[in-house]
């Protein structure tokens, strides 16, 4: 199979074979315009504590400098939108993404199979899989490869799905055929730049790391500020506000996919449940789940904040 329509056909067939929503086709070129967006967001210092962002500048920004001779980028997104959320109104909030197996493991597990795939297909082919996992712009791949566009709230909206799926990427030495960015536009809506209790997002599509919850409750290491007392909306590990309100995923639908499927206990968990969990309930129920990032310390910070 020599034509590259046919070949990218075929890979995104394959992608959707492996449960994926969405996969699209870009080409590898270094990112003019997302230079200026990334040094301007870091000289404002919006990532907060987040220094490793100030790395790899050039690896972010040209993906040729993160696989010899790349060509194309493939991106896929995957939904994770759950079909039933925490049942106590009254308990600490988990992230809809938390809820079943660690994202990390799930996506570079099938983009191994697609490139594994893609070998099996097309002879010299060399490709990198990227999940979170190395300083790639994942959400301006998505947008390039025609998944969806970039939202006020910073996240990828998919026309198809919304904005609850996760992104990967893979990085392929060969051309194909590539996809068209699609228009797309939240309009003059902003119910995610109000809704966010400690109003992180400044501006559209400009967020300020530092005050978001997300980012205070699992990438900060530190104790949270006394600044954001009352404003966290009983949040525990990472925050949903700016995409449930979103009229986009209005739309969502629930995901297919079994390893995100959440332990029987934990949508049933009540507010006393969460505040009495010790360390071995927490290996238990997070074994498998990207909360265990925060590790018991940092879940125990969390919870002991929003009590007060």
């Amino acid at each position: 199979m020599n034509n590259l329509s046919d070949q990218s056909a075929m890979i995104k067939e394959e992608a959707r074979r492996l449960g994926f929503d969405g996969c699209g086709i870009s080409r590898a070129e270094k990112l003019q315009e997302d230079a200026i967006y990334l040094d301007d967001w870091l000289r404002h210092h919006y990532h907060a504590g987040m220094i490793y962002m100030e790395n790899h500048r050039e690896k972010r920004l040209d993906p040729a400098k993160l696989m010899d001779g790349a060509r194309s980028v493939i991106s896929v997104i995957l939904n994770y939108y759950p079909s039933q959320t925490q049942a106590d109104p009254e308990a600490p909030v988990l992230a809809k993404y938390a809820y079943g197996k660690d994202y990390h493991d799930v996506i570079r597990k099938k983009l191994k199979l697609l490139l594994k795939f893609i070998h099996s297909n097309m002879a010299y082919v060399n490709g990198r899989v990227f999940v979170d996992s190395a300083p790639v712009l994942e959400k301006t791949w998505a947008v390039r490869a025609g998944l969806g566009w970039i939202g006020k709230n910073t996240c990828l909206i998919s026309p198809k799905t919304g904005s609850f799926c996760f992104i990967g990427t893979l990085i392929v030495d060969v051309p194909l055929h590539y996809d068209e960015v699609i228009a797309g536009s939240c309009g003059d809506c902003t119910r995610c730049m109000d809704a966010c209790p400690p109003q992180a997002i400044i501006a559209p599509r400009i967020l300020d790391a530092g005050r978001c919850i997300s980012y205070l409750t699992i990438e900060n290491k530190g104790d949270i500020s006394g600044e954001f007392q009352g404003r966290l909306a009983k949040r525990v590990f990472g925050c949903d506000i700016c995409q449930d309100v979103c009229p986009w995923n209005r739309k969502a639908v629930a995901h297919r996919e079994k390893d995100f499927e959440p332990p029987p206990e934990l949508l049933v968990m009540t507010r006393a449940d969460w505040f009495n969990m010790d360390e071995e309930q927490f290996k238990r129920i997070f074994r498998n789940s990207a909360v265990k990032r925060a590790k018991f310390k940092g879940l125990k910070r969390n919870l002991e904040f929003i009590s007060l």
